[in-house]
């Protein structure tokens, strides 16, 4: 290694660098930096000899990149494109520390409206997706259409003329994909496909009374390195699904009961905390919505509420567990917003919050049904063609993201400190992100 009392020297591009064994620690184990430290590392030397190491990549972005990891601050020079500083973080591995000096916490009271991107097949958007590190993808019927962190297009995953039914990350570069089987055919269920290239990797199966089975795949949910589907097969396998992240491999399988529909779930999330899954079928798939919690230990439903003759008119929508595990909020097609109390073991019924009710955006052409999302301590619900935040402990109605046009929502995600909003009129999606803490 080129080190000289705790000095390392590069040659990038043409330009001579020289810093410290200490700062490129800054860049993490990880990074392509900072397996510098490691012994078995063995980088390219300069062809003349010289003490230090050849890097063919661009000199402007690699000194930024060594002020980022001296200071912690990004400082960007006007004449160095957006795009190049960030494809020259990626190949050093630092683009989590350039998105963490350019953007501060997430907060849904200080978003903006970052980018808009217009969609492949108008009027056909269905979900959108956020990646770990800011990027997204977006299903338009049977293609799923994927977005690096710079919103730069990759090949684009193609199911061949099934309908995607729901899309997840299992990683930056790891999509997972779920589509409904096609009559007369053995396709559909749900495969992982590369976020690079598009490319399929796995086809993850069920397997029932000793067979391989074709299955429908819906809602997808993540967590324990374990990846869980909603499942509707031909031989009464109609379940949750469970499979290991790394291997594949299926690992377990729930079926429903008489009082459960766990097969036409709309919604998966894992709770950490508890080790359950919260299960939750919702209006209009079926007449009354039921949510239940899935415990992997007890291996069965431990707690579950059904709205059947106790809302009368109001319909479910959409639910999502709040971060503290303690309860489950609703949206019902009033626009109104309730909770559940999951630490009441009969369910009890729903606490309507005159607090939390949504700010009404302009009716769209197209009616599409309220979303939820919680994240950093804060709650999100799509409505018409806004999104509203709520926060603190009563959810108060804190602020509310629209722009002029594009229509009414029909999805929305947040992942890598972004929030992507999907419009279904225009078929375009936003990008909000918070602005920087200090100018870069």
């Amino acid at each position: 290694m080129a080190v000289r009392r705790d000095r390392v020297r590069f040659n990038v591009g043409g330009k001579l660098f020289e810093t410290t064994a200490t700062t490129l620690a800054n860049a993490g184990r990880d990074s392509m930096l900072g397996a510098l430290l490691d012994d078995n590392w063995d980088p390219v030397r300069s062809p003349a000899g010289d003490d230090h190491h050849f890097i063919d990549r661009n000199p402007d972005c690699f000194s930024v990149l060594l002020d980022l990891l001296r200071t912690g601050e990004l400082h960007v020079s006007p004449t160095i494109p957006e795009r190049l500083l960030y494809r020259e973080a990626a190949f050093y591995g630092l683009l989590d520390h350039v998105r963490a000096a350019k953007f501060g916490p997430f907060d849904g009271n200080r978003l903006r409206l970052a980018a808009s991107v217009s969609g492949r097949a108008p009027g056909d958007g269905t979900a959108v997706r956020a990646s770990p590190d800011g990027g997204c993808c977006v299903a338009h019927g049977s293609m799923v259409h994927v977005y690096d962190w710079t919103l730069e297009e990759r090949p684009p995953i193609s199911l061949d003329y099934q309908r995607v039914n729901d899309a997840g990350y299992v990683s930056p570069d790891r999509i997972v994909i779920t589509a409904r089987e096609r009559l007369g055919s053995r396709d559909g269920g749900m495969g992982l496909f590369s976020a690079s290239d598009g490319r399929p990797r796995h086809k993850f199966e069920v397997a029932h009374e000793g067979e391989t089975k074709s299955f429908t795949a819906g809602a997808l949910g993540f967590g324990a390195r374990r990846i869980f589907a909603s499942c509707k097969g031909r031989c009464n396998e109609y379940g949750v699904g469970v499979w290991d992240q790394v291997t594949g491999r299926q690992s377990d399988f729930f079926y429903e009961s008489a009082n459960c529909s766990l097969g036409d779930a709309d919604r998966l999330q894992w709770l950490g905390a508890r080790e359950c899954l919260m299960v939750s079928t919702l209006f209009p798939k079926t007449d009354n919505c039921f949510i239940g919690l899935l415990d992997f230990r007890a291996k069965g439903i431990v707690w579950s509420w059904c709205d059947a003759g106790v809302l009368d008119e109001k319909r479910v929508l959409d639910a999502v567990v709040m971060e503290d595990e303690s309860s489950v909020c609703v949206v019902n097609q009033f626009d109104d917003l309730g909770f559940l109390d999951l630490r009441s073991g009969g369910g009890g019924g729903v606490r309507w919050s005159s607090r939390s009710r949504l700010m009404k955006g302009r009716m769209p052409d197209e009616l599409c049904y309220p979303k939820l999302r919680v994240c950093g301590g804060q709650l999100f619900s799509s409505m018409n063609d806004s999104i509203s935040v709520f926060s603190g402990h009563e959810w108060v109605l804190t602020s509310r993201l629209r722009r002029s046009y594009g229509g009414s929502i029909c999805d929305f995600s947040i992942g890598g400190d972004r929030l992507f909003v999907l419009h279904s009129e225009e078929n375009v999606f936003d990008v909000w992100e918070t602005p920087p803490l200090r100018m870069v």
